[in-house]
């Protein structure tokens, strides 16, 4: 039964991978479940056995290639430090990421740039938009530990300043991702570092 058990999360794992590569690649709409089948090597009856359909596949795709974004929503909310610390933390690991991990950078080529976005979509949307709120949430309140302690020197809301770090994130995102030969991400990352401090305004 144990082997049993292993086997089949073996195969989802399998299933996983192979969609991941599929719908960062040709999209949703191109991406079939006969294609993910042939790329993970089984038929569509494994497929069927661990998700309930196309979207459901997709949920758990993007669900699986986050993981390391939401481990790092935890980990910088505990971390023990500075909240500038916390923060850079968070810029550098989001950036190193990007450049070095293929799964996470999949998962953001697949959002931003190979989905069209309908109805079908509300339940991904919905976590999507949760995990969204959650990185601003957690800028905001790091800002305003930082101004409390005198580590930065600001007259603009914290709340603001939470979304304008996730704003600048994602523009770096998907300005890298739609045209990779415009600048190496690897070399430019201490510069969007800086650059980011000095929005933020310190000194």
């Amino acid at each position: 039964m144990r082997r049993t058990k292993e086997d089949a999360e073996k195969t989802r794992q399998t299933v996983l991978e192979a969609a991941l590569k599929l719908f960062s690649r040709d999209g949703y709409s191109l991406t079939t479940l006969s294609r993910i089948a042939k790329e993970a090597g089984c038929s569509r009856g494994p497929i069927y056995w661990h998700f309930e359909n196309k979207d459901d596949l997709y949920e758990a795709v993007l669900r699986y290639s986050q993981e390391p974004l939401e481990a790092l929503v935890a980990e910088c909310a505990e971390m023990q430090g500075t909240p500038v610390e916390a923060m850079d933390r968070f810029i550098e690991q989001w950036l190193g990421l990007l450049a070095n991990n293929r799964q996470y950078r999949q998962s953001f080529e697949i959002l931003l740039n190979k989905t069209e976005l309908t109805d079908a979509m509300t339940r991904t949307l919905k976590r999507e938009r949760a995990l969204t709120k959650s990185i601003i949430a957690l800028f905001q309140s790091l800002v305003e530990r930082a101004v409390e302690e005198g580590l930065i020197t600001t007259q603009e809301d914290p709340k603001d300043l939470g979304l304008l770090s996730y704003t600048y994130l994602m523009g770096i995102t998907q300005t890298w991702l739609f045209s990779p030969k415009l600048f190496s991400l690897k070399k430019e990352m201490p510069f969007f570092q800086r650059q980011f401090w000095a929005l933020l305004g310190k000194e």
